[in-house]
């Protein structure tokens, strides 16, 4: 951003590569921000919009998981290697390197947020707040949500999905477009994609290892690895001050956010009324001023308000 130091470098270990770029100095008062993106399977790009937040001061660290954008990808790697806890050791060598572990928030959007959800239940005495953003308590949560927004579809939308998925045919243009109607209504209502957005999707067409391997082939059709997990039951497990949102449309209903807001002992929510999966970039100035006031409260050395910065209502 403008004005603002920009650096970007590697965490290298057990011969991988993470990228990562952190927009503002870490020194800065403020608790340093760390957005986890996606996927499992997405890269930064689509995220972006959070380093709007080191305007207020404080210092936005984004990263590419291993698999995928400018870290290491491996394509060769199968099921065994592609787990909840190697993504887990991959955030905690980020915070290492950085040296942030010892004080940090933690911003996980759809399937960030569910690793994010994974790191906080491990209580790490550093997470100061935590943001879930448009991500589901559980997976089985997800796919009932998915088969009736599915449902809602125009029926030869619905008929081109199924024959494709019964035949094993989900590469097939086809169903391509099909799918493209459930994401123009449930993932981004900004049509055409901003080109952050269609960065991120191009990418894992190119490489889409980690996606399919942990999710599937879109984001209704889930049969990956991922397909039974949960975190309902270990959910009043985490301790940090939490802010979960959703947008009104989203692929991530109420019914997928519902458990985090019944079982964390502090939370806060908020839905965001114009948007579906991706608030930050529909309802790009509101998302980023609620996430702002909501951090605000939780750095250690409170500082006033950024001149121009808005606070939004959240609910409890």
């Amino acid at each position: 951003m403008q004005g603002l130091p920009v650096t970007e470098g590697f965490v290298r270990r057990e011969g991988v590569e993470t990228w990562y770029r952190v927009t503002g100095d870490l020194a800065s008062p403020r608790l340093p921000l760390v957005v986890v993106h996606g996927g499992p399977g997405c890269t930064h790009d689509y995220v972006d919009a959070f380093a709007g937040l080191a305007s207020t001061g404080r210092a936005v660290i984004h990263y590419d998981q291993v698999g995928n954008g400018r870290s290491t990808h491996l394509r060769h790697q199968g099921a065994d290697f592609w787990t909840v806890r190697f993504f887990l050791d991959e955030l905690d060598a980020l915070l290492a390197h950085l040296d942030i572990a010892d004080r940090y928030a933690l911003l996980g959007q759809s399937w960030g947020g569910m690793l994010g959800s994974e790191h906080a239940v491990r209580r790490p005495a550093g997470l100061k707040a935590l943001v879930i953003a448009n991500s589901p308590a559980s997976m089985p949560l997800w796919i009932a949500a998915a088969t009736e927004l599915r449902a809602r579809l125009p029926t030869d939308v619905q008929a081109a999905l199924d024959r494709h998925e019964q035949a094993g045919t989900t590469g097939d243009p086809e169903y391509r477009a099909a799918t493209q109607v459930f994401y123009d209504r449930h993932v981004c209502r900004v049509v055409p994609w901003p080109p952050e957005v269609a960065r991120t999707f191009a990418a894992m067409d190119e490489d889409p290892t980690v996606y399919r391997t942990m999710n599937g082939p879109n984001e209704f059709h889930v049969i990956g690895t991922l397909k039974s997990w949960s975190i309902i039951d270990r959910l009043p497990q985490i301790a940090a001050p939490t802010l979960v949102f959703r947008g009104a449309y989203d692929e991530a209903t109420a019914e997928c956010v519902q458990p985090f807001i019944d079982r964390i002992p502090d939370v806060t929510s908020h839905v965001f009324e114009n948007s579906s999966h991706m608030p930050h970039v529909e309802e790009k100035a509101l998302c980023l001023a609620t996430i702002e006031s909501f951090l605000a409260h939780h750095d250690e050395n409170r500082t006033a308000p950024a001149q121009g910065s808005s606070v939004a209502g959240l609910q409890r």
